[in-house]
């Protein structure tokens, strides 16, 4: 490829001649010049470069003052990188065992002998499914996915090995961050990379597991930053439509709403806004549960419907963690129904490449038996089977779909997401955002037993599990009954607690960069784009990305988890959904006051540090 260098004027035909007055006045000027550099430059010998004239003391700078160290001091380019080499060294050494997922080592030697070869600043379009790994942004301590991909550009030759110990090196640069499990169809790193190879992509890609791709790598200007370059971002949030149905009659929250809603004098309008699914509940009970129960002795029946008022009305205990009963019940049902626990599963680990599996001589164990279950537990687990198995077998309306869009529209423009992140307060300016559009689509799909809606939202920038929150937030509103106008509510100087929506169905689908594309052409270079990659990244997200999302949905009831926390929790934090409004739920003093820690994963108030784009 060709250099961006600018190459130097060549020296005109009249360059030798020095016998023109005009050439004489040049070299007077040019002397005179001469003079007032050595006066200005070494002042005489005066004043602190005194001495500089020494061999060898150019460039070096002595200490001085009482009391100071001998001896030059290096230049403060030096020194910046000899403080970040030793910080990172600290880290490497104390913090993670000597092990970085940031830095590769390599000896002098292995250095010396690699051929040296120009870096050119490009732009990455790479495509990611985050499953098992801890966000995108590189860390010494966890497994991300700039981890990898650093990695494979060191194994491919795209990076040095004098420059492989720290990414700052190459100035990596992410388009968007994105939390720990969130997909990606399209994101952009810029950074420096060696790129002389044809066979570039490839050669990376073979280093990198099967969830990670390199769709392409183009050469951009020299000052280009993905990051500030960026005009807008495109992302995707999957759910199961069941996530509309109402909270279960029985459960905290859904007594609440009705009680409130009486309470108010506003049963009949609230009902009017769940017509559609009204009486899902009811058939539900008649047709699945009653049943169960019906071949149930009076004894163990009576122990199985305490069982269930317990695990629906769950108290917090002092200290926020469910109260003691409830933990003792958490364990039981954690060791009785692992299909239906209520905590959270281990997470999947990310696929190796395929030269990191080595073959293991496995010992075979005999299975081992299956604890019988008592007719209670029993009966418990089958109940809590065809509750779930009912949720699937919803299938939402239009009108449904419409008054989530309703609730969704309610997001365009710029308003104050305060309440939508952590951190932030509402007089602070970096918290007003702008949305383009936010659409659910209105032709559901469905995978299996369940249901999926698509929603898609084209913002300029989002904060930290802001796009989460959003969803939650419209969610809660519809399938609860409640006024939409309590989203245009949250806006507002008052604290509202939001849940964040479940990480399993946010994909980042594409950063947009039209502002630099219609520049591009003017410095003869492509413009970022991701439909020439079109037919690979719908592969891949079938493969990936949706085939995760829908087999972790499968296997660990995570949506359902979810909203059955929110339901279930004996708590005014989220009662902003009743009649009552916002003047009903708790309003938290400040951003330090302690939450409930049986509720901080779904306020996300564990602000794991690691946000869903690069603001």
């Amino acid at each position: 490829m060709a250099s961006d260098e600018i190459p130097a004027a060549a020296p005109g035909p009249d360059a030798s001649s020095s016998a023109t007055p005009a050439a004489q006045d040049s070299n007077d000027s040019q002397n005179n010049a001469d003079r007032s550099q050595n006066r200005n430059g070494k002042r005489g010998g005066r004043g602190r470069d005194r001495g500089n004239d020494k061999p060898g003391a150019q460039g070096k700078r002595k200490h001085g003052g009482f009391g100071s160290a001998k001896g030059p001091v290096p230049d403060k380019r030096e020194q910046v990188r000899n403080n970040r080499d030793a910080k990172r060294r600290k880290v490497i050494d104390e913090e993670v065992g000597g092990k970085s997922f940031m830095s590769i080592e390599f000896t002098p030697d292995e250095i010396k002998a690699e051929d040296r070869r120009p870096k050119r600043k490009v732009a990455v379009l790479i495509g990611y499914a985050g499953t098992g790994y801890h966000g995108i942004q590189i860390n010494h301590k966890e497994k991300t996915i700039e981890g990898d991909i650093f990695a494979a550009f060191v194994a491919a030759g795209a990076i040095s090995k004098a420059n492989a110990d720290d990414p700052k090196k190459s100035s990596l640069v992410r388009c968007a961050r994105t939390d720990k499990g969130v997909h990606a169809a399209g994101n952009v790193l810029s950074l420096k990379l060696i790129v002389e190879d044809e066979d570039i992509v490839e050669k990376i890609n073979s280093h990198l597991p099967e969830q990670i791709r390199i769709w392409g790598i183009q050469r951009t200007v020299n000052a280009f930053s993905c990051y500030q370059s960026c005009d807008s971002r495109w992302y995707e949030y999957l759910m199961p439509s069941y996530s509309l149905l109402p909270p279960q009659p029985q459960s905290f929250l859904g007594k609440k709403i009705l009680e409130s809603a009486k309470e108010k004098g506003m049963l009949e309008e609230h009902l009017e806004r769940l017509d559609d699914v009204t009486g899902f509940w009811d058939e539900v009970e008649k047709n699945d549960i009653e049943p169960i129960l019906a071949r149930l002795s009076p004894e163990v029946r009576a122990e199985v419907l305490r069982k269930l008022q317990d695990s629906n009305d769950k108290e917090l205990a002092e200290d926020g963690q469910p109260a003691k009963n409830d933990q003792e019940e958490a364990s039981k049902d954690a060791t009785t129904d692992k299909d239906f626990e209520m905590s959270d599963a281990a997470e999947p680990q990310p696929e190796k490449p395929a030269e990191e599996a080595k073959p293991v001589e496995e010992t075979p164990q005999e299975p081992k038996p299956e604890k019988e279950l008592s007719p209670v537990d029993a009966a418990v687990r089958d109940i809590k089977a065809a509750y779930v198995a009912a949720k699937r077998r919803y299938r939402i309306s239009p009108a449904r779909i419409e008054r989530l869009q309703q609730a969704l529209n309610l997001y365009l423009g710029t308003h104050n997401y305060h309440n939508y992140t952590v951190m932030k307060s509402f007089k602070d300016a970096s918290a007003k955002r702008h949305i383009k559009s936010f659409e659910a689509n209105t032709t559901p799909i469905q995978i299996g037993d369940t249901e999926w809606l698509s929603l898609k939202v084209h913002g300029q920038s989002f904060m930290m599990h802001q796009i989460r929150k959003m969803v939650a937030m419209a969610v809660m509103v519809v399938r609860c009954g409640a006024p939409l106008d309590l989203i245009k509510e949250s806006y507002g100087p008052r604290r509202i607690s939001i849940p964040k929506a479940p990480g399993l169905g946010l994909m980042l689908e594409r950063p947009m960069f039209t502002e630099y594309n219609k520049r591009a052409a003017g410095f003869d270079k492509e413009p970022i784009d991701f439909s020439k990659y079109e037919d690979q990244i719908i592969k891949f997200k079938d493969e990936h990305i949706y085939r995760r999302m829908f087999e972790v949905e499968e296997k660990e009831n995570s949506f359902h988890l979810f909203f059955n926390q929110v339901d279930n929790f004996r708590t005014d934090y989220f009662l902003w959904v009743t009649a009552g409004g916002v003047d009903a739920s708790h309003e938290r003093s400040d951003r330090t006051e302690r939450v409930p820690k049986a509720l901080e994963a779904e306020l996300g108030d564990e602000a794991d540090g690691v946000v869903e784009d690069g603001t």
